[in-house]
């Protein structure tokens, strides 16, 4: 059976450029599931969200989609290989930045650098210059040689990211990559992350509880609870399965938005109609009626300002999600 699975996932790899999947995995802990039949896939180049609480299953597909931990029962494939039994070679292909990282802090960042290279098997000619790349990649350079205990917590986050990246993997596996970060830092580490997927072509698998983050870096995104897949997919295919139509919000002259309201109700197509100040916000069974509705506005004598298709945002989705259960495929 477990050959069976493989050569399904192989025959799905062939044809697209999927290089994480995973078929019914299931991580049992005892009596306690902490994975339930996760399916996922995730393509190359892209930046996918896991999201999901503390204790949702997220650190344990981690473990498993590394090799670290051994599966129940299911299927996984990492760019053709199965971590369970090709635990070493999946790992030299990729890099994982934990939630609570650790660091040699009395050691320099190039000597950090050197010893986690060693451990994944870059060759000792290339130590130096891999590091010192990585460190200009992330503007640690003028620091390579001081103590990595005197870094800040900035610093130090940059530092173990470069740590992840020293044998030049292929997907990056971040948890919590900007915990605990300024400002400042946090836009870094981000643009660092777009850099890498969109620029350099790398996989990276997010794991964040900042919904904003991963509105901004994500192309899709997973949501988890339980150890159960309750969603995947672009935001704005997750938000077409939970919500039936779109939301318009049409901005009006002083004082029409009331008499608009009363206009429009129960014309064909509105589900519902509010207003939010100057602005009419009208729930439509169809995208496609938007037009309509603005000509049906215009011929009632109403001056149109500014008309806004309303997007739901990640967080309402995730929301909704956990709330209410899984989306409809």
């Amino acid at each position: 059976m477990r050959h069976c699975l493989r050569d399904v996932i192989e025959s799905v790899e062939t044809m697209s450029e999927i290089v994480i999947e995973t078929h019914d995995l299931t991580r049992r802990f005892g009596r306690q599931l902490a994975v339930d039949r996760l399916n996922l896939k995730v393509e190359r180049g892209e930046v996918f969200g896991f999201l999901g609480p503390n204790g949702a299953g997220k650190t344990t597909t981690i473990r498993l989609l590394n090799g670290i931990l051994s599966a129940t029962s299911g299927a996984v494939r990492l760019n053709g290989l199965d971590p369970a039994v090709e635990g070493s070679a999946v790992r030299r292909r990729t890099g994982v930045l934990t939630e609570t990282p650790a660091l040699y802090e009395q050691l320099s960042a190039r000597e950090n650098l050197r010893i986690f290279g060693a451990l994944c098997g870059v060759p000792a000619g290339e130590l130096n210059g891999r590091a010192d790349a990585v460190l200009e990649m992330l503007g640690l350079r003028e620091r390579a040689g001081d103590k990595a205990g005197t870094y800040s917590k900035g610093m130090k986050q940059r530092l173990v990211i470069a740590r992840a990246l020293i044998h030049q993997p292929d997907i990056l596996f971040l948890d919590e990559p900007t915990a605990g970060l300024d400002p400042a830092a946090a836009r870094q580490v981000q643009e660092l992350i777009e850099e890498l997927s969109h620029k350099e072509g790398r996989t990276v698998f997010l794991c964040t509880h900042n919904l904003v983050e991963a509105q901004r870096l994500c192309d899709r995104v997973g949501v988890i609870n339980k150890g159960r897949l309750l969603a995947e997919g672009t935001p704005a295919e997750l938000s077409t399965r939970l919500w039936r139509g779109n939301w318009v919000q049409v901005e009006l002259g002083e004082g029409q938005a009331a008499a608009m309201l009363t206009r429009l109700r129960g014309a064909g197509g509105v589900l519902e109609l509010q207003i939010d100040g100057k602005s009419l916000e009208a729930h439509l069974d169809d995208a496609g009626r938007t037009p309509a509705l603005v000509g049906a506005i215009v011929a009632a004598g109403g001056e149109i300002y500014r008309v806004t298709p309303r997007e739901h945002s990640l967080e309402e989705i995730y929301f909704e999600l956990q709330e209410n259960g899984e989306a409809k495929a």
